[in-house]
């Protein structure tokens, strides 16, 4: 099967899958397409803006990896519609989105945690449905065996990455018996992928897993001095979960993690195509020995 950067560019699938989008924003009052953008073209994904009469609206398309996110929709939307855009249209199958444009801009992350963390919460009793969509399991229990799965992907790690099992396990362990169940980790939370309205989009790197694994991201980016702040701001929605303490904990513990759940997402985005990219899984696996999930 042709996927990638390789189907992307090829002729006869750009004009089928610009087709369908023609066809679905017609079909629901958008009008003829004016005009069409490939904006981003990926290994693991090709975004295209289409102007229409009522304004922008964006095709994405899917490789293997992430085909999930098309289904994922049909989750958010239904449990969660406030906090994410309403697709136009969606291919499950192919892993096809047609998406409204969501506005110019994007939200400062600190006032985004908070409406994040929310969607998290209500997501809690929707766990099978979202592992029914394609979602990964990444909860605590899975790691241990994730860890061993990302190893032989990425394979040469130094000694004491190789060795790490039995730590990982003591780690996964502990987080799987806190309070917080599990829920959906956006798994690339950053101000790009939250609207000013208190929406996010951007969902084809999720997995399912401690929903403090979704603040790796946002606190390896962030400047020293501004982690506290981001910190605080997530975790008061959760505060009917345990003490400020225990949650940090937990947050550590998470993160720390989730450096598991990104080498493998990594590992899914470009294993046809490695490019630029091709050292981003191992290099998650190595920062596990690091003092801090920071570095």
């Amino acid at each position: 099967m042709i996927t990638g950067n390789a189907l992307w560019g090829s002729g006869r699938w750009r004009g089928r899958a610009l087709r369908w989008a023609a066809d679905r924003l017609a079909a629901n009052g958008w009008g003829p397409v004016r005009g069409v953008d490939a904006v981003r073209v990926r290994v693991w994904s090709v975004v295209f803006r289409l102007e229409t009469a009522r304004g922008f609206a964006w095709f994405k398309a899917n490789g293997d990896g992430a085909r999930f996110e098309a289904a994922l929709y049909g989750v958010l939307r239904s449990v969660v519609p406030e906090r994410v855009l309403e697709p136009v249209a969606v291919d499950e199958r192919r892993g096809w989105l047609l998406l409204p444009d969501g506005g110019s801009g994007a939200a400062p992350l600190i006032d985004a945690l908070p409406a994040y963390a929310r969607l998290q919460i209500d997501l809690m009793p929707h766990v099978d449905r979202l592992l029914a969509a394609g979602v990964a399991d990444m909860r605590p229990a899975a790691l241990p065996g994730r860890f061993v799965e990302a190893l032989g992907v990425v394979g040469d790690v130094p000694a004491e990455v190789a060795g790490l099992g039995p730590r990982i396990a003591e780690w996964a362990g502990e987080l799987g018996a806190a309070p917080v169940p599990a829920s959906v980790d956006h798994n690339d939370l950053h101000a790009g992928n939250a609207l000013p309205d208190g929406r996010f989009h951007d969902w084809g790197d999720s997995v399912v897993a401690h929903p403090f694994a979704s603040m790796l991201v946002p606190l390896t980016q962030a400047e020293p001095a501004a982690r506290t702040r981001l910190v605080d701001a997530y975790l008061h929605p959760f505060g009917d979960f345990g003490t400020r303490p225990e949650l940090r904990r937990q947050l550590d513990l998470a993160c720390r993690l989730g450096r598991v759940a990104r080498a493998l997402v990594f590992h899914r985005a470009i294993r046809a195509a490695p490019g630029a990219y091709a050292d981003a899984p191992r290099g998650h696996l190595v920062a596990l020995v690091k003092p801090s999930f920071y570095d």
